[in-house]
Formats: C-alpha cells, structure tokens, sequence
C-alpha cells in the first residue's frame, strides 16, 4: 500500500514516509492509492472481535507488512488501547429506545476525547519508527533521529496529542491553541503537563490561524528539514485510519444487540471534517452504511456546502459557541473528499492527463481558489455524488443548550434515559431528532438506528453543561461528573507562552517568534 498527495506532486509514499511526513511537501494531504477490498464475509466474520483484533484487521490492509511486521502492530496497537477506562473501548449506548437512538461513546481513554482512540496509537506509531531508524544508524557517530511534533488545536487535539506524546525519548511537541477560546479544562489538560518534551503556544486568534501557522512552517522545507517536522493534527492519515474502527465495532456491536440487518445513521459532530471522513473511508471500505450527517454548530461552512455545492468561507469569521472544539472556518481534511469528488467527478476523459494528475490539478486549483478568492464551488455532478453519501445540518446555540438539558432534565422511563452530553454530541443529537424526517426520506425508511457520536466527556465544557442546566431541579452540581483526573486541575502549576496572531503577516518573518522557541529548546 503506498500514498498519494491530494494535489498530485508527492506520489509512491510508504506508510512510514506518510506518517512521518505528515503533511505532502506539495502542501496536500496523503491519502491511499487504492482502498483496499475486505473479504466477501467480513460483516459476518468480524462481528464478535475485540476492539483491538478489529483495528488490527482494519489498519493491516492499510499498512504493508514489510514495513510494519503484524506482530509488532499488534503489540503497537494493544498498547494504544490499553490506557481507556472502558474493555470495548468505544462503547455504544441506547438513550432513546422509541427512535432507536444511540450514543458512541468515544470519550474513555486519558484525555476523555474522542482524539485519544487516534492519538494513543498515532503516538506509539512515531516511537516504533523513530526506534527502529536509531537502531539501524550506521554508526554511534550518525546523528540521532528526532522528530518535533507541531500541531494546531481547537481543544482536544492538543490534551491527547500530549497525552499520547509526553516523556518519549527523541520526540519534541510544541501545541498551538487559539487564546482564551478552548475551555478552562481543555486548557489545563495541556499546560499543567510540565515534561521537558511538551511545549504549549497559545496564539492571540483563533484556530484557523494556529492550523495557518503549521500548515505554514510545514510548508518550509528548510525549515521543515532542520527541525525534522511531524504532523499529529488529523491531516496526519493515521489518525484518520485509526478511527475508521469505531464505525464498524459501532455497527458490530448494533449486531450484537440484535439488529441483524441495522440501517445505520451516523451523526457526527465535525469542524476540520477528519471524525466523519473516517465514516467515509468506512462506506468505502464495504461498511452499510445509510447515511453519515455531518452535524455543525454555528460555523457552518461544511452544512452549506452539501446544500449548495460551494465551500465559502464566509464574511463573518469564525463564531465562539459552546462547542469550541468545532469552532473551525476552514476543514483541512475536506480535501480529502475533494480529492475523490475531482476524480470520480470532474475529470475529463480527453484530457491527456491520467484522472489521477486531474484530480491533483483540480484539487490544488480549488486550495489556491480558497485562500485568494475565500470560495470554491464543485460541480453539479460532483454535488450528487457527496450528498448520495452524506447528509449535513446545524445547530445553534440555542439548540445547543436544549438538547443537553433535554436528555438530562427527564424523568427516566422504559423509552428514554436520563443521560447528560457535552456541547459538540448535543449538535448531533439535536440533528438526530430534528433531521429524521428528512433522512427517513432519503433513505425511504421510515425505520432506522442513529448513532450519535460523543466526541468528549461533559466534564470537559462545565460552563457550557451548568448553564444549559441552570434551571433544573435538584440544582445540578458540575462537582457530580468530575473524574478523578479533573479534580484540582485547574489550580495545578501551567507552563504556556502567548504569542501574538502573526498569520496574517503572510511571510515566514512573522514566525520568528516560533523559531526562536524551538531554539531555546534546543532542538
């Protein structure tokens, strides 16, 4: 199996080079040259596996065994895994018997966010690799192969990246969020780990231009070079492989239950749209799957595009809403959709070029399109195509808040339990509802199973939760839903540098601020 680059440049990666690499040098996103064929029995054969056997079975196709032997990625894939708190690891629970309504719970591993099931293995992926090439240097004269993480987060990517990447030998990470708009949790989660490797840079601005900032250095290559960069942010392809998992232990474990045929409705909660590209590479792979809704808040740039065929960034910015983690103007992994519509759908057989060398073309047009004109707009054709897959919708703030009290503020009976989401799995669960006509037609099902995924832990957004409850009675109590690790956080010692928004500079000069912190590292 080797990878591509979503514009066409960088060709014939191994999984290695993908991974370590994270982003093309060309400044596209690797993506697989062909999507491997599963078994004819695979539904039936895979149905009763562990979460690890079926991440094992999945990930295998994806990565050769020449370059990663099948023992070893399953000892890599064990290890990742045994930090959650829960044996399925992503656990699925009903919370609406009535409208078949379930919730997949994605929040049991260090960092109580869904980022962990990716960033755990993504982590222990760069420590076998750097590993081994140190083992085969030549000489005890040969420098020493390190690798310095640089990522952009909106809240939870940083925690878990962390998390995933804290105290491991030869490999720096320095984390940017965007100042004073991710929770105070979220926060803490980063800065009051205090290991030698872990750098936190909170810039005056918002996510869009901490992902400008990286997408920036990395597409330095002196830069690039000298400090040996490593992508963990989700156009890293291996956090997009290791989630396709949980589509199918979903679906898997909907069997178990005793749906023998379920028509399955994923809604997914997305900003930088790499959660629900998984549920893609999923439906691509063979998985049933009826519908994936892509379920946005206020910043609704990928809702509107699977309405009108135009991804445009809008006059008005990016919105702050109770669901931070989503708070994101500009989707990096939506090229990688892209990059499938260009060549299934706007490729022209007289062309000279391969539909490959289209595609790239196409994609890299639309990149260039996007940053100069702020707006891009696929064909007719390619429309159809996307929305036969998926389905998308918003929630605002409003709506936000009362689907959190609605689940919470009931009395439990044999159709519905009592069961409190944070801010990001109440906008796909608002959409559950609300969307259920519209997806019943699209389906022409007037029965069928949706499954919410919770991308994070309540605990991680209490303003948001205490104030979506403010009314009810008892009063709730955040203290109530603390897990042991978020007791006292926020009073623990934080080590955080502030750095002034300098994306919009547009030159290299302006991330002086940046180098001079990887130098004083000593990198």
């Amino acid at each position: 199996m080797l990878y591509r680059s979503t514009r066409g440049k960088c060709n014939d990666y191994t999984f290695e080079e993908a991974v370590m690499t994270g982003l093309a040098s060309d400044g596209g996103l690797f993506i697989p040259e062909t999507i491997p064929t599963l078994p004819e029995n695979v539904l039936q054969d895979w149905k009763n596996l562990s979460f690890t056997d079926l991440s094992f079975e999945i990930l295998s196709r994806f990565i050769d065994p020449t370059e990663i032997p099948a023992e070893d990625l399953r000892k890599i894939i064990k290890a990742s895994y045994s930090t959650f708190s829960n044996d399925e690891v992503t656990p699925l629970v009903q919370i609406n018997k009535d409208m078949d309504l379930w919730i997949l719970e994605l929040f049991h591993g260090p960092t109580f966010a869904f980022k962990d099931v990716a960033l755990q293995f993504l982590g222990n992926l760069f420590e076998f690799f750097l590993k081994r090439r140190n083992a085969n240097r030549k000489s005890s004269s040969d420098p020493v192969h390190k690798l310095t993480i640089v990522g952009a987060t909106s809240g939870d990517t940083g925690s878990a990246a962390i998390y995933g990447l804290r105290g491991k030998e030869n490999v720096s990470v320095f984390i940017l969020h965007p100042d004073n708009r991710v929770s105070p949790i979220q926060k803490a989660q980063m800065t009051t780990v205090l290991d030698d490797n872990i750098h936190n840079v909170a810039i005056k601005g918002t996510f869009d231009n901490c992902q400008d900032t990286v997408k920036e250095l990395f597409g330095i290559e002196e830069f690039r070079t000298k400090y040996s960069l490593g992508a963990i942010n989700s156009i890293n392809w291996a956090r997009i492989l290791a989630q396709i998992v949980y589509y199918f232990h979903a679906y898997f474990a909907l069997v178990k239950s005793g749906k023998s045929d379920p028509k399955v409705v994923f809604f997914t909660p997305t900003g930088n749209f790499g959660d629900i590209l998984a549920g893609y590479y999923a439906c691509r792979l063979g998985l049933p799957v009826q519908k994936l809704v892509v379920s946005t808040n206020d910043n609704d740039i990928l809702d509107r595009f699977f309405k009108t065929g135009r991804y445009e960034k809008g006059a008005a910015g990016v919105v702050e809403t109770p669901s931070p983690a989503m708070d994101i103007l500009v989707s990096s992994n939506f090229e990688r959709l892209l990059w499938y519509l260009a060549y299934e759908c706007e490729t022209d057989p007289s062309d000279s070029r391969s539909q490959v060398e289209q595609a790239g073309a196409q994609v890299s047009k639309w990149m260039e399109d996007l940053k100069t004109r702020s707006s891009i707009a696929v064909n007719p054709k390619s429309l159809e195509k996307a929305k036969s897959i998926f389905a998308s919708g918003t929630t605002n703030q409003e709506q936000t808040y009362s689907a959190i009290k609605s689940h919470y503020d009931i009395i439990p009976d044999e159709s519905k339990t009592k069961y409190l989401i944070d801010p990001h799995t109440a906008v796909g669960v608002h959409l559950a509802y609300t969307l259920h006509d519209e997806i019943s037609s699209l389906i022409n099902s007037e029965k069928f199973t949706s499954v919410c995924l919770s991308t994070a832990h309540p605990a991680k957004f209490v303003e948001a939760v205490t104030s979506s409850l403010a009314s009810v009675s008892p009063k709730f109590d955040h203290n109530e839903i603390l897990p042991p690790q978020f007791v006292g956080i926020l009073d623990r010692e934080q080590r955080c540098t502030v750095l002034p928004n300098s994306t919009q500079a547009g030159t290299f000069c302006s991330h002086c601020s940046i180098t001079i912190l990887f130098d004083l590292a000593e990198l």
